[in-house]
C-alpha cells in the first residue's frame, strides 16, 4: 500500500490519479486495512486498463461516470475468464462499485451506478473445530508466545472467541472499562448492534490472569488487549498467533479465529440451545443467519451414522 499511497497523481492519466487519491481516501479517511487497500486500488487500475482496451481509448476520469452495464459485464467475463472464481468476483464487483461510487461524488455527482448482478457466492458450510481442539489450539497459541504476557493475552482472546462467541474484532474493540469481567459482558457488534454474551469462569480466570501480567496499564477506555506497545492489538497477530499453533497441532487449515465463533454456535445448538437464543448469542441481524447451523450439525451427524452404521455404505 505505501507505494501506492506514496505515488504522485501528477504525469498520470486523469483516471490513474483518480485511483491513487481513492487509495489515500480509504487508507485515511476510511481507514480501511492495507490489505483492502491494495485489493481495491488493484481493481480500480484493472479496470481502468480494460476499459481502455474494451473502448479503444482511455476512459478519462469523466467517462467512469457514465459506464454501462454492458462494460461491466464485459469486465466481469475478462476477470472470469482469467480463472476468477464467484466469491472473488463478487468482491471484485463490490470494489468496482466502492470506486465508480468515489468518483462521481469527487465531482459532487449522486453516484448512478448501473445495474449489474454480483456472481453468486457458493454457500459454504462453517467447519467448527472439536472442543478438543478448540481448548488445544488457545493453549497452544499462549504457550508458543514470544513473551509470557503476551501468551495470556492470546490465550484470553481466543478463550472468549470459543467461550462467547465473539468475532475478532469485536474481542479487539473490549475496553478496560470492562473489567472486572462479570458473568456476561455487553458486546457491540456490526451495524453497531449490541448484545450480551455469557462469560465462562475458565474465560474470566484467563482475561484476569492476562490483566494481571500485562507490563500496560489497563484502564478506562484503553483497549482491553493491547500490542507489545501498549497500542491497540492488530487483528493479523491474532490470525498469525493461530496459525502457528495450528501448523504445531497438525489440525486442518480451516481451523481459524473466526472457526471458533463457528464451534461455539455448532456446539450450542448440539447441546440443545434453540435458534433464537442462538441469534441473539451471535448478534445475527436475521434468523436466516443463524439456520446454517442447523446444517452444520446436521453435516455432523450424518459423518458420524456413516462411520458408526453398519449398512451405511
Amino acid at each position: 500500500m505505501g507505494e501506492q499511497l506514496d505515488q504522485p497523481s501528477e504525469g498520470l492519466d486523469p483516471a490513474a490519479a483518480l485511483a491513487v487519491r481513492w487509495s489515500r481516501h480509504l487508507a485515511f479517511d476510511r481507514r480501511r486495512s492495507a490489505h483492502t487497500v491494495r485489493a481495491y486500488v488493484a481493481t480500480a487500475h484493472r479496470l481502468i486498463k480494460f476499459l481502455a482496451v474494451h473502448r479503444g481509448e482511455a476512459v478519462g476520469r469523466y467517462g467512469l461516470m457514465n459506464l454501462a452495464a454492458v462494460d461491466l459485464r464485459a469486465f466481469l467475463a475478462d476477470r472470469r475468464g482469467d480463472g476468477l472464481g464467484a466469491s472473488s468476483a463478487a468482491r471484485e464487483m463490490s470494489a468496482v462499485r466502492a470506486f465508480l461510487r468515489f468518483a462521481a461524488e469527487e465531482e459532487g455527482n449522486l453516484p448512478q451506478l448501473p445495474r449489474t448482478r454480483s456472481p453468486k457466492r457458493p454457500r459454504t458450510l462453517p467447519r467448527p473445530a472439536s472442543p478438543a481442539d478448540a481448548l488445544a489450539l488457545a493453549e497452544e497459541a499462549g504457550e508458543g508466545a514470544s513473551l509470557p504476557w503476551v501468551g495470556a493475552r492470546d490465550l484470553a482472546i481466543l478463550l472468549l472467541l470459543y467461550g462467547s462467541g465473539l468475532r475478532v474484532s469485536e474481542a479487539l474493540s473490549l475496553s478496560a472499562r470492562m473489567l472486572p469481567l462479570g458473568q456476561a459482558l455487553r458486546v457491540t457488534g456490526k451495524r453497531n448492534k449490541t448484545r450480551i454474551v455469557p462469560v465462562l469462569p475458565t474465560v474470566r480466570d484467563a482475561v484476569a490472569a492476562y490483566v494481571e501480567s500485562c507490563p500496560w496499564p489497563l484502564k478506562g477506555d484503553v483497549p482491553l488487549f493491547v500490542g507489545v506497545k501498549g497500542g491497540p492489538l492488530n487483528a493479523d497477530l491474532v490470525r498469525r498467533a493461530v496459525r502457528v499453533a495450528r501448523v504445531s497441532l497438525g489440525l486442518a487449515d480451516s481451523v481459524t479465529p473466526h472457526a471458533l465463533r463457528h464451534s461455539f454456535a455448532t456446539h450450542l445448538l448440539a447441546g440443545g440451545a434453540d435458534l433464537r437464543s442462538l441469534q441473539e448469542l451471535l448478534g445475527h441481524a436475521s434468523l436466516s443467519s443463524t439456520q446454517i447451523y442447523t446444517e452444520v450439525d446436521a453435516a455432523r451427524l450424518l459423518d458420524v451414522y456413516r462411520h458408526a452404521h453398519p449398512r451405511a455404505t
